[in-house]
């Protein structure tokens, strides 16, 4: 009797995504990346798989239970805003962010907070030695019976845990650090990290207990690992701050279940992390006589509308090429901020050095800043403060005219908020102050920056 034989062909994999191809090619076709497509065994050309027995059938989508995606908020209300509510039984977070920017710090402070609530929490840590965990908890007031703490790094340890815990919430601190003894390879290697994420995802899917993952990343500030792992898990957030600030912010990169345009701020502290509701202070100096060389904005991070104060110092040069030198904003921005009060406004900055600096180690990046840029190294140049309790938004173009920016209502109502009498806006900004302003601010329109320069700057003496 004829027997018919299935036909195989040799498989490739990318090792960062997962995607798969019949024959070997140099640059993966999904993620772009070189060198990263290996052989990983071979696959059936043949017939499709056949059917099997489902494990639950079908039902119609409005007889599912919503108890099964109810939040479950953590207590700090920062972390909440950016999951967007809480925790979902079930989810699997992956938060990522570089060594020493707080994130376990963070994790252990959340996990003391739902233990403290009544939940059974498992803190799963691979990194440090239970006694250095017992020493952080200590500090920061998280001594909780509810909160049970296992050092391990075998992923099989780390299973039997769960299925004799049986807890409601997991942290796992790192998952370069868990590795199984069914793969090849040190902990934190691409097979590794791959199959430790798939095994602890299946787990928390199949008991239905939310689990948070701590991943590395990268030089370039990226999540370490294969990116197959991103794909798996349901949120991915990205833990911030510079190194000798205390700001910290978080943000959701990848959410299923809620916006990524949320942004948690933190600030470190002798005592842990907090999350801080309205972080004004940190980026506003708030002198109590105005100073030459500073002016403040107000950014839109996400959803978030953020203030943010510049500052600005211009000095004679004693050099040839002057210097030009900036912290938290973009060293191109404020050169072409600088060619266009020189040619449009007319202060001049050509043989003087310039240093432009941000409050509270804040990154501003978007082009609404522009003006408050201007206006703060025009205050400079001319010892001149900006008038006390101005604000400034709008993007500065190279005619030096002034062009509307996106949220200008949102960042009016936020000025307004913040206790700023005045703010200058683009003339063709549409919405709020364009019939009457808000309650407890005035709009002014400015259609050059020269206008602007003249509105913000009182009048020499």
């Amino acid at each position: 009797m004829a027997t018919s034989t299935r036909k195989s062909t040799p498989a490739y994999r990318c090792t960062e995504c997962g995607w798969m191809a019949v024959k070997w090619v140099g640059r993966c076709g999904e993620c772009q990346a070189w060198g990263t497509v290996v052989e990983n065994g071979s696959t059936p050309s043949g017939p499709a798989t056949k059917a099997t027995t489902a494990s639950q059938p079908a039902v119609p989508i409005s007889q599912v239970s919503e108890a099964a995606s109810e939040r479950l908020p953590t207590g700090v209300g920062e972390f909440d805003r950016v999951l967007g509510g809480g925790l979902v039984p079930g989810a699997v977070i992956l938060l990522a962010g570089e060594p020493g920017v707080g994130k376990s710090t963070l994790l252990l402070d959340v996990a003391a907070r739902a233990a403290r609530s009544g939940r059974k929490v498992l803190y799963v840590t691979g990194e440090e030695s239970a006694g250095q965990v017992r020493l952080r908890a200590e500090r920061i007031g998280a001594l909780e019976p509810n909160l049970l703490l296992a050092a391990e790094t075998d992923l099989g340890a780390v299973l039997a845990h769960l299925d004799a815990q049986q807890p409601d919430l997991v942290m796992v601190d790192s998952i370069q650090t868990i590795a199984s003894a069914q793969i090849e390879g040190t902990p934190g290697g691409v097979g590794q990290v791959r199959e430790v994420a798939s095994a602890l995802i299946q787990a928390a899917k199949t008991r239905g207990f939310p689990m948070v993952l701590v991943g590395h990343v990268t030089k370039d500030g990226s999540v370490a690992g294969p990116r197959i792992v991103e794909h798996l898990v349901d949120v991915v957030c990205q833990f911030e701050g510079e190194q000798h600030s205390q700001l910290r912010l978080l943000r959701a990169i990848k959410n299923r279940f809620g916006s990524v345009d949320e942004v948690g701020c933190f600030q470190l502290v002798d005592a842990g992390i907090e999350g801080v509701s309205d972080p004004s202070g940190l980026f506003l100096s708030r002198e109590t006589t105005p100073v030459p060389g500073t002016c403040a904005t107000i950014t839109i991070d996400g959803k978030r509308p953020l203030p943010a104060e510049i500052q600005a110092l211009v000095a004679p040069s004693a050099l040839a090429n002057p210097r030009r030198a900036t912290s938290g904003m973009d060293s191109s921005r404020v050169s072409m901020i600088l060619a266009v009060l020189h040619r449009r406004v007319g202060v001049a900055v050509a043989a003087d050095d310039v240093y432009v600096s941000t409050i509270g180690g804040a990154r501003v990046t978007e082009p609404a800043a522009d003006v408050a840029l201007a206006l703060a190294l025009a205050s400079a140049r001319s010892d001149r403060p900006v008038r006390d309790g101005w604000v400034a938004v709008g993007e500065v173009a190279l005619s030096g005219a002034l062009r509307p920016v996106s949220g200008t209502a949102q960042r009016v109502a936020e000025a307004a908020r913040l206790g700023f009498t005045d703010i200058v806006v683009p003339t063709s900004t549409g919405g709020a102050g364009r019939d009457k302003s808000p309650a407890g601010i005035r709009v002014h329109h400015a259609s050059t920056l020269a206008e602007a320069v003249s509105l913000a700057l009182p009048a020499r003496n």
